[in-house]
């Protein structure tokens, strides 16, 4: 029998391939004549090019750049040929922070990860957006670009979304050419602004009270309606906005990251030669089925006829859409503990269990 396993990452505790990796030792204890092959899978958020880049033959380029909050820090993105993979959570994300401050905090890092791209001449950039720590609408990311912003006196304007309350003025023409493809790779269909927009869904888990929401996405309204440009449009409102600029500023195509992804690696021929594929992550929901990696998985299985189950750390409110949408079965966790080893653990048994239940 020949097993795909597919498992996205289990935030806090596993990433992709450790989450893969336990699933197959959990199955291979029970049945190990089993063919299992693991590939990761990912979305655009953290941990995308790591997990990419045995698969396109990938090197880093590591270079200093401004953190969240204005500290230096050191990143890099990953280089194939003539493309560039540039994750912003290496340089604007939430991990690379101990202080939640969204009102504050700046992709400017991550435009010059994309800067230093430009001037190395790729041709084309995967921006990989998620687990961001800002809400700027990506106005660092156009400063880093040369983008002059100012305020009614001519100073820059101040970093985080906070600052556009001060812009009075800016110039488009003194940023660098982009003379490259962008392809904007994100699970996120939210738009800039609005209830279902960028500040009211994910200000909060970025440190925003209900007060900093409202202000947060009345900037927002202000930053689009000043160029002109639309605060509605579906997936804008992806890292923060960062993908509202990345679009209109940039010529970006939003596409989405699961499905960019597993095009990367080849998954869909792996499946079409499986019997059974395995896919799950940490927490799935309702959310799950909006572009998920493993909703990505399940799509691929239902075409070719595979059965899918799945394996997730805990099930939240609308779970069940997963299964009406194609998957057979999902196990749970029953240790729910986020340390590394123990987690990994409990999918090893977990996996037993559901080995068990399959044949």
């Amino acid at each position: 029998m020949k097993i795909v396993i597919a498992m996205d990452s289990f935030k806090g505790s596993m990433t992709s391939t450790q989450a893969g990796k336990a699933v197959k030792e959990g199955f291979l204890s029970v049945d190990p004549s089993l063919q299992v092959q693991v590939l990761p899978l990912a979305d655009g958020g953290e941990g995308t090019i790591d997990e990419l880049t045995p698969y396109v033959k990938g090197k880093r380029k590591h270079l200093k750049v401004t953190g969240p909050l204005g500290d230096p820090i050191d990143a890099y993105y990953m280089f194939s040929e003539e493309k560039a993979y540039i994750e912003m959570s290496k340089a604007s994300g939430l991990t690379l922070i101990d202080e939640l401050d969204p009102m504050r905090a700046t992709t400017y890092g991550t435009g010059e990860l994309i800067k230093d791209a430009l001037q190395r001449g790729f041709k084309k950039l995967i921006i990989c957006l998620g687990g961001s720590a800002t809400n700027d609408g990506g106005a660092g990311v156009l400063q880093a670009l040369g983008m002059k912003m100012t305020d009614r006196n001519g100073n820059d304007i101040r970093p985080g979304v906070i600052g556009l309350k001060d812009l009075q003025y800016a110039d488009r023409s003194t940023m660098i050419d982009i003379n490259a493809e962008i392809v904007i790779a994100s699970d996120v269909t939210n738009p800039l602004c609005g209830p279902n927009g960028a500040s009211h869904v994910y200000g909060p888990q970025k440190g925003a009270s209900e007060e900093d929401v409202v202000v947060m996405d009345s900037l927002l309204m202000r930053y689009a309606e000043f160029f002109s440009m639309d605060p509605m449009e579906r997936g804008t409102g992806a890292a923060g906005g960062l993908s509202f600029a990345l679009k209109n500023f940039l010529g970006g195509k939003i596409v989405s990251g699961a499905k960019f992804f597993t095009e990367e690696i080849g998954l869909e021929d792996k499946i079409k030669d499986a019997d059974i594929v395995i896919t799950g992550e940490g927490r799935m929901d309702g959310q799950t089925c909006n572009g998920k990696g493993p909703m990505e998985v399940t799509m691929l299985a239902r075409k070719y006829g595979k059965p899918v189950y799945a394996i997730a750390g805990c099930l939240g409110e609308g779970y069940e859409r997963c299964l009406d949408m194609g998957i057979i079965s999902i196990a749970e966790l029953t240790d729910k503990s986020l340390e590394t080893n123990s987690a990994m653990n409990s999918v090893r048994k977990t996996s037993e269990e559901l080995l068990r239940k399959i044949l």
